[in-house]
């Protein structure tokens, strides 16, 4: 019953095109407010998590590592990329859009909702690497950091261990820096997550954005 929930919740959660498009649009405005203040770019490329699904724009954690470089005097802006109810197909898709803009960083956060949905790990492995492809040769001297993502022990234990082992191969294959867990410590505590029992409250978005930045800061040029 916990997984037909969250495959039903993930489904449910997936924008009407006018959400998507404001999304879009948003996103084109925030490129362009970095390219005007001539700051290194940081893009948060993902679904809902990183969208900051039922939360104000600054509580998601890009929002606050964007706090944590500025706070450190860093000459950085973040872009919020994060597309409620992306799949890695989709995103596969999307990011020849994003690839049009400057950025110095891409991270990279995509592969729950494909956990959710059963999709093959097998197939979940060749579109982030499609991505990650993309990314190389349109922006050959950008940093990508690969977040990585778990599944519910419902799923089984093969599928769950093919899911969380397709980050870490894929950071190896692509000499990528890895966040191992994004949601380490907040997945499945109901005090850090909202009704849905999927997407981080703002107290959740806290430890992510500690999550995200225990690997980040190393891959941040400070001069």
């Amino acid at each position: 019953m916990l997984f037909i929930l969250m495959v039903n919740v993930a489904c449910e959660n997936k924008p009407n095109d006018e959400n998507e498009s404001k999304q879009v649009e948003n996103e084109e405005q925030a490129v362009s407010q970095q390219n005007s203040e001539d700051k290194q770019v940081i893009v948060f490329f993902g679904n809902s998590l990183t969208a900051g699904y039922g939360l104000e724009p600054e509580e998601a954690f890009p929002a606050i590592i964007q706090r944590y470089l500025d706070s450190l005097g860093y000459n950085y802006n973040t872009v919020n990329a994060g597309v409620s109810g992306e799949t890695t197909a989709s995103g596969n898709s999307r990011v020849d859009w994003i690839l049009k803009q400057p950025m110095d960083i891409f991270v990279l956060e995509l592969g729950a909702n494909d956990g959710l949905r059963g999709i093959d790990p097998v197939q979940t492995t060749i579109n982030l690497q499609s991505i990650i492809d993309k990314v190389k040769a349109a922006k050959p001297e950008v940093t990508i950091v690969l977040a990585g993502m778990q599944v519910p022990p419902n799923m089984g234990a093969d599928y769950s261990d093919a899911f969380r082992n397709l980050y870490p191969e894929l950071a190896i294959k692509n000499k990528l820096p890895l966040i191992e867990f994004l949601l380490e410590g907040v997945g499945g505590d109901p005090t850090l997550n909202l009704p849905d029992g999927i997407h981080p409250t703002a107290d959740g978005h806290q430890i992510v954005a500690d999550n995200v930045w225990y690997t980040l800061k190393d891959n941040i040029k400070t001069n």
